[in-house]
């Protein structure tokens, strides 16, 4: 019995870097409204910078699991990957934390514009840590999958 061609979709949805477009739409959906909801109710009393946080490390999780599962599909070692995935992502989140005080305070932009400038530009850096870093498997040699990448 032979497979049934492929649909577009499926050919698409078989690109890593399609998934990763689609999952980091997602994540940035729900980051950015994580932050927007902690700025709206509580940021009058902790402030932009602490909004920030707070939103990052909940979309962390859920980017970090979506990452793993749906993108790069890898499994095994998930605390290695949990630490890595972090890794990569504290460069953006470092840069994040300059830039939105000098985006808001130094160029007079409204927060909300300000966080959605710099999410668009974390997205792109964090496809290459994640793929080459935070999910990087060895390859098999001759058809064997190496010991710390088995599941």
């Amino acid at each position: 019995m032979t497979e049934a061609p492929a649909g577009p979709i499926r050919r698409l949805l078989a690109d890593e870097r399609t998934r990763f477009l689609l999952t980091g739409g997602i994540n940035t959906v729900v980051g950015y409204g994580l932050f927007a909801l902690v700025q709206w109710t509580v940021g009058h009393l902790i402030g932009y910078v602490a909004s920030l946080l707070i939103a990052h490390l909940l979309a962390s999780l859920l980017a970090f699991t979506l990452y793993r599962r749906y993108v790069f599909r890898v499994s095994g070692r998930w605390f290695v990957d949990f630490l890595r995935f972090q890794t990569v992502y504290l460069l953006p989140l470092a840069a994040n934390v300059v830039a939105l005080p000098l985006l808001v305070a130094v160029a007079g932009l409204n927060v909300y514009l300000a966080q959605a400038m710099i999410v668009i530009v974390s997205t792109v850096v964090s496809y290459f840590g994640h793929k080459y870093f935070s999910f990087r498997r060895k390859r098999a040699v001759h058809g064997r999958i190496p010991l710390e990448d088995a599941t």
